[in-house]
């Protein structure tokens, strides 16, 4: 008997979401900033663009994908620092290093962390990364107020809050640059020294 022509089998729903994420994020990757239509997605993946939005209502909703993806990945690290008891200068550090590393490591999240992917797609999405940010200054607050309290700062919350700001501005700074140099400037270029200038 002839053999039947193999099916393609169809990954589970997870599976195929994960698939379309990683897609997403690898065509952001792509110097130039091109804007990441779904017919492009769908031909990536060689499925219809209809199989899409079966497993997302929106491109919107698959960048809020990508924008959990980052936060949890993010705030699990953090949590780890935190957790770490060490003093606060290294916590900063290691926060500050924590984030310029995973932007590194994922080009096309980094565009999508400094708002860059987002020009032209749903409003929402930027309110989501901007609060995402917010909560990263936060927890630089809370350290830097802790190491300025140790050193009997006569204000220790105003020290924490300006040196989270500067911290912030550099982190974002960094990563702006990554992506305006189609990611050949390297976040974590000279890292050490400058951490030093941030933390000491």
């Amino acid at each position: 008997p002839t053999e039947a022509a193999p099916t393609r089998k169809r990954p589970p729903p997870g599976e195929r979401r994960i698939q379309i994420l990683q897609t997403l994020a690898q065509m952001l990757e792509q110097p130039g900033g091109e804007r990441v239509t779904t017919a492009a997605l769908a031909a990536r993946i060689e499925v219809s663009e209809a199989a899409l939005y079966r497993h997302f209502a929106s491109k919107a909703q698959m960048f809020e994908g990508l924008i959990e993806f980052i936060e949890s990945s993010l705030l699990t690290l953090i949590n780890k620092i935190n957790a770490s008891g060490a003093a606060p200068e290294q916590r900063a550090a290691s926060m500050i290093a924590v984030v310029l590393q995973f932007a590194e490591k994922n080009p096309g999240m980094c565009r999508v962390m400094t708002g860059d992917a987002l020009l032209l797609e749903h409003e929402r999405l930027q309110v989501r990364m901007t609060a995402l940010h917010n909560k990263l200054e936060i927890q630089l607050r809370q350290v830097f107020r802790e190491q300025a309290e140790a050193k009997r700062h006569a204000t220790p919350t105003v020290e924490g809050n300006v040196r989270a700001s500067v911290a912030a501005a550099f982190i974002m700074g960094r990563m702006h640059r990554f992506v305006r140099s189609n990611f050949r400037t390297l976040p974590q270029e000279n890292l050490d020294p400058a951490l030093h200038i941030l933390v000491a």
